[in-house]
Parts: structure tokens; sequence; C-alpha cells
């Protein structure tokens, strides 16, 4: 077996940053992304948001590349929301891309207490604006 240790602090946006992300869909949405993970060989640390967008801290294996996580998960997570009660007629989808950010073991923490703290940090006007892109520069929200 393989030795590991990488983190990776994730963010991605629903499409048209519309508030898909309510309440009632926030647990089961969250729930499934940590089974599915887990069902991948991937850690989830942290997973938190609001209503347009969510954050998550992962270890990732190496025999799995991070695009090929971030599809699996927006693209399993979008069909099992559009699949469940909860769907209500409300279609639900995420938008292209994402950002990404490496993450060191000592960073770790801060990183957990950031994503925990989601909805905390939107609501006071803390947020860390570098942590809360979620495409490259010059391309289309």
């Amino acid at each position: 077996m393989a030795f590991w240790r990488t983190y990776y602090h994730l963010i991605w946006a629903t499409e048209s940053r519309q508030p898909l992300i309510t309440p009632e869909r926030e647990a089961e949405l969250y729930s499934y992304i940590i089974g599915k993970a887990d069902a991948i060989a991937c850690i989830i640390h942290a997973i938190g948001g609001i209503e347009d967008h969510i954050h998550i801290v992962a270890s990732i294996p190496p025999k799995l590349s991070i695009a090929d996580f971030v599809k699996t998960i927006k693209g399993s997570s979008a069909y099992h929301l559009n699949h469940t009660p909860l769907a209500s007629g409300l279609a639900f989808s995420w938008q292209h891309g994402y950002g990404v950010f490496s993450l060191g073991g000592k960073q770790l923490d801060e990183a957990k207490a950031y994503v925990n703290n989601q909805k905390q940090h939107h609501l006071q006007g803390t947020v860390i604006s570098a942590l809360e892109r979620d495409d490259e520069p010059g391309r289309g929200a």
C-alpha cells in the first residue's frame, strides 16, 4: 500500500451562481459528497458553503487526478440531487470550472476552519477573496 498525504482546498459554484443549495438540500448534498468521496478512496476533511457555491478540503490519492475527482463529485452529486424527493422541480446543476489550492499539513487546520465557517465569513464580510474564486482569471464566473 502506498503512503500519501495530499491536501486540497477546492471551490465550485452552482450554475450561473443560482442559490440552489437550499437549507433543505444542503445536508443531503454534503452527506452525498462525503459518501461518494469515501467510495473513491478520497477523504473530505471539511465541507461548507453558501447558497451558490461550496468549499471542500479534501485528500485525493495520487492515482486520481484532481480533475477526475471534481468531475466525479460534481456530476454524481447533481444527478443525485435531481433524483431525490428534494428535487421539487428545481433542477440542480454546477457551473463549469473550479478552483483548487494545494495545502501543506500545517495549513490543514486553518483551511478546515475557514471552510466549516463559510456562512459566518460571508455574513460578516470576512471572506478571503483569493479563496472564493472558482475559475481562472479572465474566464466567466
